[in-house]
């Protein structure tokens, strides 16, 4: 999308975008990392214009989701051109396990090609984001570790680093000595499977972040930073919350924090207004 294109389609737009400076946005802050899963919707109806109001508040670097051979419905030479257009970089991507959800590109189908697609595009990781519900069975977090140890042992050999998103069902019991989380830690090889520990997931399921980094130090490279409401414990924009990040990033050095990046999965408003929000706060904030 040309530049004159994409100003006159904001003018159209204020009221999905929300009253937002973009461009002024950008001018202000430093780069940030998003998960394009806050914006979807957006994604959905019209991938290249999306990206460009991502860029334009400040976020320039993006983890990826839904590749199925395709990214969004492009070819990767025109997920490229999209990419140069946007001024868009993919340090990232997410990628269904395919156990009991078969899917393309997923790390039971087509991982070798979904590999050498995120290769061409720069990516630096790969993640296993989430196991559906009919997966979170103890038979197939038996089967887990090795799953996670032979995607890494691919991913590595394209230089790509490899991991594991949680959520807050890592946090139950695995057998009578240690949860699902630790589990999957302890059985897969700290160089072949990372994680990516969703701060938000950890603490709703009661456990804290910091003493799970002096435990595995060196083992959470990436993050995924959101704020939990006061009283819901919904979902919330970076620094409307309870979650104190201060002290969390003071710790990211044993953690081994590398990437990390903004996520919001819902918000009670305009999703831009969220990530922006989000934005301002964290820039204040100098967390990088």
């Amino acid at each position: 999308m040309e530049r004159r294109q994409f100003l006159k389609s904001l003018g159209a737009g204020v009221a999905t975008v929300g009253a937002v400076d973009l461009f002024a946005a950008s001018k202000t802050v430093k780069s940030l990392g998003l998960q394009l899963f806050s914006v979807r919707e957006f994604v959905a109806k019209d991938l290249e214009g999306t990206l460009e109001k991502v860029a334009a508040l400040g976020y320039k670097e993006l983890e990826i989701y839904g590749y199925n051979g395709t990214f969004f419905g492009k070819t990767t030479n025109e997920f490229k051109t999209i990419l140069k257009n946007t001024g868009i970089k993919v340090v990232s991507s997410h990628h269904a396990a395919g156990i009991a959800n078969k899917s393309k590109g997923s790390l039971t189908e087509g991982w070798d090609k979904a590999v050498e697609d995120l290769d061409s595009i720069g990516a630096k990781y790969m993640v296993c984001p989430y196991l559906f519900p009919k997966e979170q069975t103890h038979e197939t977090y038996a089967l887990l570790p090795d799953l996670l140890s032979k995607s890494g042992e691919v991913t590595k050999s394209a230089g790509i680093q490899f991991a594991y998103h949680n959520h807050d069902f890592e946090f139950k019991k695995y057998n009578d000595s240690s949860l699902v989380f630790d589990h999957i830690i302890t059985n897969t090889p700290a160089d072949l499977v990372k994680i990516e520990l969703d701060l938000y997931w950890i603490i709703k399921a009661g456990y804290d972040p910091i003493q799970y980094f002096e435990k595995y130090p060196g083992r959470f490279p990436l993050w995924h930073v959101k704020d939990m409401e006061a009283g819901s414990k919904d979902i919330t924009e970076v620094g409307h919350g309870t979650i104190d990040f201060d002290k969390i990033f003071a710790a990211r050095k044993i953690a081994g924090l590398k990437q990390w990046f903004v996520e919001q999965d819902v918000t009670k408003g305009n999703m831009f207004d969220s990530i922006k929000s989000s934005h301002e706060y964290i820039s204040k904030k100098k967390f990088k």
